[in-house]
Formats: C-alpha cells, structure tokens, sequence
C-alpha cells in the first residue's frame, strides 16, 4: 500500500473539561474511500475538522504530504459575505481549477449561477457547497452530512459523481445506503478513541457487534477475576510478605483498570402517549387536485390509507409533498375532489422545520413547558430528568438553551416533545435529519410498534425500506402513484434500474407492523364458522388483554425476581405466550371485519345494479 496523504496519531481533545478524543487516530490514502460512524457527540465531526487543519489539537500528531489539496464540506454552509452563486463557487477555486467546469456543474444541479445567496434555501445552499467543494477534485475531499437538505435525484446524482472522483473520501452520514454504496473503510468513533475496519459500511454493524460483546466477556472475566483476587487477599493462606504485597498492588491495578473503563452509552428509550383506536379507515381520497400559480402540484389523485398503514411520499424538493401532506391530515382543502377522515383521529405531526423551538427555552422548559419538574405523557406524569435520559440528555444539559443543541439534539427534543401527546395518525416530515445510527434504529423499531397510521415524508432509502408498507411518489407534472412495499420495492415496480451498490448488504427482514389487509378471497356470504368467529373473538381479545394487564402488573412487582426467580420467568412466558395469541386474534378479527364489510359493500351494488 501507498504511504498515507495524510495521517492523524494518538489526537486527545478536550471540549469544556470532559475529554472528546482520547489516542484517536486517522490516515487517508490516495483513492481511499472512507466513513466516519458513531453517535452524536461521538468526536466523528471534530476529527474530520482536525484533519482539515480547522481545529488545534491538546495532544498528538498531525502530518500531510506537502503538496496535498483537500477540500471540507461543514455540515452548515456559510454563504455570508458572497453576493451570488458564482462568487461563492469562484472563491473556493485554486489557480489551476476551471471555472466553467465549477458553473457546468452548478447548472447539472438547477443552481443558477448568477441567484443571490441571501434568497437561497437549504438545499440549494447545499448545492452550492457541494459545487465548490467537488469541482476542483482536490486530493481528499472531506464531506460532513452532505446528503442534509437533499431530494433523492440530487443524492443519486452525488453518489455517481463520487464514483468517478479521484479524490479520496472521508465522509460522515448518517443515510445507510448512502455510506454503502460509497464506502470501503470504516472508521468507527466510539468512546473518545478510532477503530478501523478495512471494509466498507455493509459490513460495520455486524462487526461492531462483535466487537462489542467480546468487550463484554472480557469486562465480565476481569470483575470474576478481581473477586478471585479479593477473596484470595482475605481467606487465603498467607504466603511470603513481599508476594501478598505484589498482588495486593496487582489487585488495585484491575480495580484501576475496571474503573477506568469507558462504557457504552445507553441507547434512546422512546416513551409515547396512546390514543384512542382510530376507525378503520383513515383517508379516503376522492380524485383530488391542486393548483398553485398554474402549476399542478396534485392532479387527480385517489387513494385509501388505512388504519395500520406506514405510507412513504417521496418526490424531489418543490414537488407537492407537503401540500398532498396537508391535504391528506385535512389541513387544506383541495380544489376538485373530495378527502374522507375516518373517526377517532388523533393526529400528530413532527415537522422537519422544527419550528415548535423557540430558540430561548432551556432543554427542561422544552421538556415541560415551562411547567416545572415533570413531563405529562398522556394521563401520566415522569420526573423531567428521568424523560431526558431517555432521549440521551444528559442531567448538566437541563438548562442549555435550544439554540446551543446539535441538530442530532433537537430532533430527538422534537421527538420528545410530540410523542407526550396521545396520537394515533402520526405524520413524520424529514424526521431522520442529524439522527445518528442508534437512534435511527429505535425510530424505525418505534414505529413498527406504533399502534396507530404513520405518514412519512423522507429522502432517507433505506429508512423507508424498512419502515414502508407502501409509497406515493411524485411521477412530475402534479402526478402521483401508490407503490407497494418500500422505496426499493417502487423502483422495481416502475421498472427504474438501479445504481451499482458496492458492498451492498443484504437488507435486514423489514419489522411489518400490525395491520389489517384484505383476505385473497371472498364470497357471497361468511361461512358459519367465520359468523361464529366474528361475535366471540371480541370477547376472548377482551379477556387476553385482562390477563396480559394483570401479568404485567404482578411482573412490575418491586423484588420479585431475586424473591422468586422461578416464579418471575414462568410468568414471564406467559405473559410472552399471551401477547403472541393476542396479535392472532386481532389479525384474525381485523381479516374478518374486512370482508364482511366487503361481502356488505358487494350485495349493496349488487341492489343497486338491479
């Protein structure tokens, strides 16, 4: 292998009195392609600043090759001080780069040179930095979120773009397919300290795993092998004074050593208020339109989203999402057609723009309202330090001001916040920006779990892989089609090939939630058994859900476990074996309310066709 453009060895930081990096260490050689993963806070952006010469270090080594060019994409662009497009753009050029092929690029974007940066939006900011940062093909090209504020055209167009690049990569993301398709090398940041893998994304988690457990053996061999020691210290024969002394002191070093240990951080524990159980049906639309200066942004669509459903809108930015969005939740009328809500709805929307913020609260008065020490979820109330640990904040971080969060922070505040209130139509717009991994995880196992509907607005593939019983996707000019199945699953139905994915991992089994779907069949009438099923299965899911409530309760019994484990894990089982049954007899009731309300729908047709 090469000798390294450049390399980063035993880098220690530390922000505030708290140590950030510890011995992290990072090389980048000619062509590499590399990402930096971890969660938020993890150090992963302040080592990427570090190598681009942004931040000074306390301790350790920093060396590039001279002559080397490299090029930083911050994950907040600053466009202050540039008039237009083209002066930002021309500012980031070296004497050796092609303007024209800068400006050639912009226009490949839909970015208008001569537009005025003040009147940019997110993503066009984006894109301009994107411009500047690619055009000249520097030697490393370091790229912080580059894909934030992007539709998925504009992803899919970088990703080809940084196939064909000569520079070497590094680059932190937190979109899964997009890391996949990019990587070769991961750089894991984790607890102060850089571990390399010499294999792209596809292949970190089920390493990190590993690396994790073996972690745990070997915390749990050291704390045996410290009682051992300790016992020894007290019951053991004593031997010559200078051989207890040594171990003695060999001893204290594990005790040091345990206590020393950084651990991993505890992950997100997502708490949410139920609703009521919406009706059946949810939306009903009826060939609607909208119109908006002469432009069509929905034309007739019609569609039916049913309690259960996790619908995915995909478009490119400025396509109508949000507009069909507040169509759909009854927010806004549409010019022709009609739109339909079921009974029962409790929606609940948790916008990209945040804008429920006021930069001037405290994170507790964001919690609370302003209320005092406890968070109302629902009916119940919890201990507003309690509440914050669960979403990763920390105690000292009571008072911080929104304004001073990270992006990670404030979407897991707005998650928080939204989900004290009892819903059962939740709609999610851009809802995975500045989310790290982890969390990304507990969202997409959330809302797998989710009682109630899900809308979904996202630019995140794989996310809505993994989450989406269907999609709805701008086709342009105002049309829109319903696809089954995810994001992946809509390219196949439309027939778009796919780009080569290097690496690809193989998908995990998509988490389906509960929800009702139409038997295959139908006939004339139920039969008797179906008729008997229909009235008593009512009954035994009411007794199923008694039983599993009074098992849950006898289970939260404080000591229960150390005063009676035997009797703790058979009630445990049952209690497994109950929800099992219960989500039979649910999807059982739910396939039969449907098609007797099928069987219903067709004899009324068929009075009125007489």
């Amino acid at each position: 292998m090469s000798a390294p453009i450049l390399f980063l060895e035993d880098i220690h930081l530390t922000f505030g009195g708290a140590p950030l990096l510890e011995g992290a260490s990072l090389s980048v050689h000619p062509n590499d392609k590399i990402c930096l993963v971890g969660r938020n806070g993890s150090g992963k952006s302040t080592l990427m600043k570090i190598a681009a010469g942004l931040i000074e270090i306390d301790k350790g080594e920093r060396f590039v090759q001279p002559g080397t060019t490299f090029h930083y994409l911050p994950q907040d662009p600053d466009l202050a001080g540039f008039d237009t497009v083209e002066d930002y753009i021309e500012a980031g050029l070296g004497p050796q780069d092609d303007l024209h092929t800068a400006l050639a690029m912009a226009e490949e974007l839909n970015l208008s040179p001569s537009a005025k940066t003040k009147d940019l939006s997110g993503g066009e900011t984006r894109r301009a930095a994107l411009v500047r940062a690619l055009a000249p093909q520097p030697d490393i090209l370091f790229l912080d979120e580059p894909t934030n504020h992007l539709d998925l055209p504009i992803i899919e167009w970088l990703e080809g773009k940084l196939h064909q690049i000569r520079s070497a990569l590094a680059l932190i993301s937190h979109d899964r397919r997009f890391l996949e398709n990019l990587s070769r090398e991961t750089v894991w940041m984790d607890r102060g300290q850089s571990r390399r893998l010499n294999k792209g994304f596809a292949h970190f988690e089920d390493w990190r795993n590993e690396v994790l457990e073996q972690e745990e053996l070997d915390r749990h061999k050291l704390s045996r092998k410290i009682v051992r020691e300790e016992h020894w210290i007290v019951h053991g024969v004593s031997g010559r004074r200078k051989r207890n002394m040594r171990r003695v002191k060999e001893l204290a070093g594990l005790r040091q050593t345990k206590a020393s240990e950084r651990k991993v951080a505890g992950g997100v524990n997502i708490t949410m208020a139920e609703g009521e159980t919406s009706g059946k049906l949810v939306a009903k639309l009826f060939g609607i339109s909208k119109t908006f200066e002469d432009r069509k942004v929905v034309n007739n669509l019609s569609t039916i989203i049913s309690r259960g459903a996790r619908v995915g809108i995909v478009g490119p930015n400025g396509s109508g999402k949000t507009t069909l969005i507040k169509m759909i939740t009854g927010e806004l009328e549409p010019d022709i057609g009609k739109v339909k809500l079921g009974a029962n709805l409790e929606t609940l929307l948790i916008d990209q723009k945040r804008e429920m913020l006021d930069p001037n609260w405290t994170l507790k008065d964001a919690m609370t309202d302003g209320t005092g020490d406890t968070v109302v979820i629902g009916e119940e109330s919890k201990y507003v330090y309690s509440y914050m640990k669960d979403f990763l904040f920390l105690p000292e971080q009571a008072r911080t001001p929104i304004h001073a969060l990270s992006g990670g922070e404030r979407g897991r505040l707005m998650l928080a916040r939204g989900l004290r209130t009892p819903s059962n139509f939740l709609v999610l717009d851009e809802p995975t920006n500045d989310l790290d991994l982890e969390t990304l995880d507990l969202l997409q196992e959330f809302l797998a779990d989710y009682p109630g509907t899900v809308l979904l607005v996202s630019h995140d593939r794989d996310f809505l892989d993994r989450v989406c019983t269907s999609v709805i996707a701008s086709e342009g000019d105002g049309i829109w089609t319903e696809y089954a199945g995810g994001y992946t699953d809509m390219l196949s139905q439309r027939g778009t090939p796919s780009k080569p994915e290097a690496t690809k991992s193989k998908p995990k089994p998509k988490a389906r939630p509960k929800q009702e779907t139409k038997p295959k069949e139908s006939s004339n009438k139920l039969t008797p058994k179906q008729q008997h099923a229909l009235k008593t299965l009512p009954k035994e899911i009411e007794r199923l859900e008694f039983e599993i409530e009074k098992l849950q309760k006898a289970l939260a019994k404080p000591g229960l476990y150390d005063e009676d484990p035997k009797k703790f894990n058979a009630w445990a089982s049952e209690l497994g074996k109950r929800e099992e049954l219960l989500g039979e007899k649910e999807t059982e009731w739910l396939e039969l309310e449907m098609l007797a309300e099928e069987i219903e729908n067709e004899q009324k047709h068929r009075i009125i066709t007489c």
